[in-house]
């Protein structure tokens, strides 16, 4: 019974998308949907509203209200343009950047949001092609414009599209304005899209544009003249079809190096991605075809960036000559550790830098801090929450570096997103100065938890899609809410952190109060022996994230591979304690 009634909303809804508001393609495409016997594609995607949230769009492209189309980007453009023209009314031209990525629809989805911002009176400036997220973000603080959109779904399968939201400074938006444009877009109507635009307010940028993003992610190089000795460092590159290869060989040349050596099938742009199961440089596999070429070239490092080059995957190889894949928290700590280091050796240091992790990442950057007298700081998952802590301390304070395990990076301030461009080029100058010293980036890792600790890291994603998912998610949440767990894999646990109400309850049951800018649906719990669980739904999938941190001890390099184990097992444990 309650599947009929809600196949029967849902075709009311659909029939709506058979009337002249809608293009001939689409009411195609609908009456395909309602005229077919098996009714989950009609359900999947009119069965809610494809919501506006604070991160923007993301979701399957196709026609229905619960997918990427030129009518739900047109509602959230429209939205937006709404809302800047309010926030903004006293200024004389309000201005925005609209950029995009390789995928299907990307550029469509682009230029119908020109228009509609220009249809509004806003001026837009849009690149020519596509280009890499922080160059989007660039754009916005070095042209003085009041927000941006980036068309992207950043590393998701090839059939997503998405939406990116970002305000003034460059960085998504944040409170009130995320909740702001919340409101207006769910008050648009399909007939309220003002469609046809203004050319005379759409300008086109593009290499203007690169030539000034690329010189001032050169600026950031710590150290050249290591650079200049380790000018043949051999590097393979693949952008996965995405707009890396409009970015980050060239970066790579203007830093000087001069041995780099681009995966020839995926610098073929491509929305269909035809060379990997999935665009996304957290998995091996993405960087198949990137290692074979390491291996023939007997390169220095292997990189990859995702489609819309804010990500960097990497793979180096070990003390036997093997190539392992460097994980998101390695990577950042590796960024971290080096910038901290150099700039310290090189008297860059004034006293007054800080660094950034997110509250899911490795707990050893904390020790890299604190050993060195760096500020560190702790906020939310997202380089949103990252470039707040730049905004909160711009003029005052140094911000030098960035990162959060899921393989962004950032390492200066006139970006504010993760930034794959400028993360590839310090990479390749952290090979350059580990081999300048006779060492590789694996060696320079296994250093790092010589000195300052070993952990390991695991993410477990348990995917929960459609409606029932998405009610299974949130009771998992209050499960875990309503019955904490007491010891994680035999450990008791010393302290449960809920962002949601922002307090931490310590082992004997004292409650203190979490300092964090707003609320979060995230559940944190450490134990006696230095593991720490993270609890988390996702923003943009329909999953629920637990990120893993264990403990091990190291007393040499030698012991790396049983301390590895040894971790490996503690994480069977720990999944095990929560039933994952």
């Amino acid at each position: 019974m309650e599947n009929e009634q809600l196949i029967k909303q849902v075709t009311e809804k659909a029939q709506e998308w058979l009337t002249p508001k809608y293009d001939p393609q689409t009411q195609h495409e609908v009456k395909r949907m309602l005229e077919s016997e098996d009714k989950t594609e009609l359900i999947d995607s009119f069965y809610r509203v494809l919501e506006f949230g604070t991160g923007g769009l993301r979701g399957i492209m196709g026609a229905g209200t619960n997918r990427m189309n030129i009518y739900t980007v047109g509602a959230a453009t429209q939205g937006f343009a709404n809302y800047l023209n309010k926030n903004f009314k006293d200024l004389e031209q309000i201005a925005v950047v609209v950029g995009h990525d390789c995928r299907n629809n990307s550029r469509l989805f682009a230029e119908k949001s020109a228009d509609i911002f220009s249809a509004n009176g806003i001026k837009v400036y849009l690149f020519d092609d596509m280009r890499p997220t922080p160059e989007m973000s660039f754009a916005i603080r070095h042209l003085g414009c009041q927000a941006g959109i980036n068309i992207t779904a950043s590393h998701n399968p090839r059939e997503y599209n998405g939406y990116k939201a970002y305000w003034d400074d460059g960085a998504q938006v944040l409170s009130p304005h995320d909740k702001g444009i919340i409101d207006e877009v769910a008050k648009v109507k399909v007939e309220d899209i003002k469609f046809k635009g203004n050319p005379e307010l759409i300008q086109i940028v593009g290499k203007d544009i690169d030539d000034i993003y690329l010189d001032k992610v050169h600026s950031i190089c710590i150290d050249p003249e290591v650079i200049k000795r380790q000018k043949d460092l051999c590097i393979v590159y693949t952008p996965l079809h995405g707009t890396g290869m409009m970015g980050i060989p060239q970066s790579l040349r203007l830093w000087g190096f001069e041995n780099v050596h681009c995966v020839a099938e995926q610098m073929v742009k491509s929305g269909d991605f035809p060379t990997v199961v999935s665009p996304n440089p957290e998995n091996a596999e993405a960087l198949t075809l990137a290692i074979k070429l390491g291996k023939n070239l007997d390169a220095d490092i292997v990189m990859a960036s995702d489609p819309d080059a804010d990500r960097v995957g990497m793979a180096c190889k070990n003390d036997k000559g093997e190539w392992v894949l460097i994980n998101g928290n390695q990577t950042c700590l590796l960024f971290l550790y080096y910038i901290i280091t150099n700039r310290k050796k090189l008297g860059k240091m004034k006293g007054n830098e800080f660094i950034v992790k997110t509250i899911v990442t490795t707990e050893v950057i904390r020790q890299i801090a604190e050993k060195n007298n760096i500020e560190m700081r702790d906020c939310y998952t997202g380089f949103k929450w990252i470039a707040r802590e730049i905004r909160l301390s711009e003029g005052v304070k140094q911000y030098i570096g960035g990162g959060e395990e899921s393989y962004g990076f950032l390492a200066q301030d006139f970006v504010r997103d993760k930034d794959a461009v400028s993360a590839c080029s310090l990479l390749a100058e952290i090979c350059a100065w580990a081999k300048d010293q006779g060492k590789t980036l694996y060696e320079v890792l296994m250093g790092i938890y010589l000195e300052y600790g070993f952990s390991k890291e695991f993410t477990v994603n348990v995917v929960k899609p459609g409606k029932t998912g998405a009610e299974e998610i949130q009771q998992m949440m209050q499960n875990f809410r309503t019955n904490p767990p007491q010891e994680i894999a035999g450990s008791k646990v010393v302290c449960a952190k809920d962002y949601k109400t922002l307090k931490a309850t310590d082992g004997e049951g004292n409650v203190s109060d979490l300092d964090m800018p707003e609320t979060s649906n995230v559940l944190q719990y450490y134990t006696a022996d230095g593991t720490k669980v993270s609890v988390r739904p996702s923003g943009t999938e329909p999953k629920i994230k637990f990120y893993i941190e264990v403990k091990g001890t190291m007393n040499s390099v030698a012991d790396y591979l049983a301390a590895d184990a040894a971790a490996t097992e503690k994480i069977a444990a720990v999944r095990a304690s929560l039933g994952i």
